[in-house]
């Protein structure tokens, strides 16, 4: 009978731990800092908790937002500051398809999601990187850049000789306006 009874008592019990790891669980849970941020990133299901709860939980990661950008009914772009370093994330529908360890920017060199032109000619798709400002002109070269390909939704990186986007893409608070 005594057996009976800790086993129903388990059966109980059990379940309730359980669901509070789960569900205080995010895509942060598995980085560290020091580790490869991306492999522990790539294919987790990220929490839709407010911001500030995020950023507290895992202050132990630096972790700040950084803004992020819609890029089709399903998927996002999300910029985050981890351990130090500024990660883009594709998301599908919050699980976590692509990374991306971002370069330095600022007002000289800011950072863009948008369209791209190469050789003159439209580039298909959305694009990310970073730009070198210049005045007065509209399309600015590209220092760096990845194409969003949202059939395979990886980061696809873009050779930039020639390559000129948007200055209407530019998304940093550093601005380069």
């Amino acid at each position: 009978m005594r057996t009976k009874r800790i086993i129903a008592i388990s059966a109980l019990v059990i379940p309730l731990f359980c669901m509070t790891s789960i569900y205080g669980a995010d895509g942060f849970d598995s980085v560290r800092c020091g580790s490869d941020v991306r492999k522990a990133l790539l294919g987790r299901k990220m929490s839709n908790e407010k911001i500030v709860v995020l950023e507290e939980r895992h202050k132990d990661l630096g972790l700040k937002d950084l803004g992020a950008s819609e890029i089709s009914d399903r998927l996002s772009v999300l910029s985050w500051r981890i351990c130090g370093d500024e990660y883009v994330l594709l998301e599908d529908k919050d699980v976590v398809r692509d990374v991306l360890k971002f370069p330095n920017h600022s007002k000289d060199s800011p950072t863009f999601v948008g369209s791209c032109q190469l050789n003159g000619h439209d580039e298909p798709g959305t694009a990310i990187g970073v730009l070198k400002n210049e005045n007065g002109v509209e399309l600015l070269p590209a220092v760096s850049a990845w194409k969003i390909d949202d059939k395979q939704m990886k980061f696809v990186e873009l050779k930039t000789a020639e390559l000129r986007c948007s200055r209407d893409g530019i998304i940093t608070a550093d601005g380069g306006l």
